[in-house]
């Protein structure tokens, strides 16, 4: 089997949302999910051209199943000549936030301002992941160009990854056998632009969640100074932030078409349109609004269960708990299954699962795979196969309040 790594959702892996079933989803009588009648959007100001491409050439892993790419333009802040565009930058709607490799600023003549607390110490963050990896780097502070530099976000805390500003990795950050993804190679990505249903990094359901020293998967925020960094509770203000929500319009949501597949495909153009009902067009239309718990969940009931369920970009798959065989994570059924279930509390999904082994064996060259799923324990997630025929809606709120996905 070819050597591609599971991507469970940014949004679990930013794991101060891993936390118990939740209640989320709509009512009503029961409905049967098709694929819809889909229109892209291709022009207007608020949108941003996305691609489903296999990722940067050079990494091992390439090419990357079912990831979004897109590019990301960062200038000092306060200047609109100092600037540099990013490519190949990972498009998740599970998590809030711009992350970035030094790396991929490493050709720039970038001097970026890193965040600084009120004694006037520095500012850095190191994000925990689920399967025992982290980031670490400072807080800086720039402006972010998107959707052509037509959709501008000023002065936004963003995360750098691998950054040499702090010495020493915090050994609270750095523990056990932990293995850091401050590069190109391990990332799979120049970085990530997290524009999931929250402003900031650590705030569920209004609660500033990020406090260091508990438990990972988490993310964790200290100051630094030439003796080190100590761990700090940071304010929201000065938490890595989503630039959607910073845009002074189409800053309520963000909308991911990409086009219906058939079975495995080189590659995938769509678009990412910011904003919801605030312009022609993208409205909400006739899609189902389904409410995100105070855990930023919603439900999935799938084989009689009731799940903690996602619909994240930043997942590469569909991920469920099934007995269906598998491979190192990933379902290897010996013929195509198709599977349903419900989304919220009345709208049916069906869903096909493919033998992951024969795709990635059969079109090693491909990005593009519908029918990809691997086995997660204890949650249901809806990742980017879920997107593809679909314009999925991810709204956005300073601190999730009240938030929802639509489709």
């Amino acid at each position: 089997m070819k050597g591609v790594r599971i991507c469970i959702l940014i949004l679990a892996l930013f794991g101060v949302w891993i936390l118990p079933v939740g209640c989320g989803g709509n009512s009503g009588s029961t409905t049967t999910s098709s694929t819809p009648t889909q229109t892209i959007v291709t022009s207007g100001t608020n949108v941003q051209t996305i691609t489903v491409n296999g990722g940067p050439p050079s990494v091992p892993d390439y090419p990357q199943p079912n990831t979004a790419f897109t590019s990301v333009t960062i200038c000092e802040h306060g200047s609109t000549s100092n600037c540099a565009t990013i490519d190949y930058v990972m498009v998740d709607t599970g998590s809030p936030g711009l992350r970035l490799l030094s790396s991929a600023l490493a050709g720039s003549s970038l001097s970026l301002q890193t965040e600084t607390a009120n004694d006037g110490n520095q500012i850095g963050e190191c994000v925990q992941f689920s399967d025992t990896s982290y980031v670490w780097g400072p807080v800086k502070t720039v402006d972010v160009y998107l959707a052509n530099g037509n959709e501008i976000a000023y002065s936004v805390p963003i995360h750098i990854l691998g950054d040499s500003t702090f010495s020493t990795i915090p050994s609270t950050c750095e523990t056990g056998s932990n293995l850091e993804e401050d590069d190109l190679n391990s990332l799979g990505a120049n970085g990530i632009l997290g524009i999931g249903s929250s402003q900031y990094d650590c705030s569920v359901g209004g609660t500033n969640s990020c406090a260091s020293g508990s438990e990972p998967p988490t993310a964790s925020y200290y100051e630094c100074s030439i003796l080190g960094c100590t761990s700090a509770f940071v304010s929201l203000s000065q938490q890595v932030q989503n630039p959607v929500a910073l845009f002074s319009r189409d800053n309520n949501g963000v909308i991911i078409e990409l086009p219906a597949v058939s079975g495995p495909t080189l590659s995938l153009t769509g678009s990412m349109v910011f904003g919801i009902g605030t312009q022609t067009n993208n409205a909400l239309g006739s899609a189902t609004q389904f409410s995100l718990d105070s855990n930023g969940y919603i439900n999935t009931i799938f084989n009689g269960t009731v799940f903690s369920s996602y619909i994240d970009s930043g997942s590469n798959a569909y991920f469920f708990q099934d007995t269906i065989a598998q491979d190192n994570g990933w379902y290897t059924p010996s013929s195509t299954l198709t599977l349903s279930a419900i989304i919220g509390n009345n709208t049916d999904v069906s869903f096909s699962v493919g033998n992951a082994d024969n795709m990635f064996n059969d079109y090693p060259t491909y990005a593009v795979f519908n029918t990809l799923a691997g086995y997660s324990n204890g949650y249901f997630g809806w990742g980017l196969p879920f997107f593809y025929g679909r314009n999925v809606y991810t709204s956005i709120t300073p601190q999730g309040n009240g938030t929802y996905f639509a489709f």
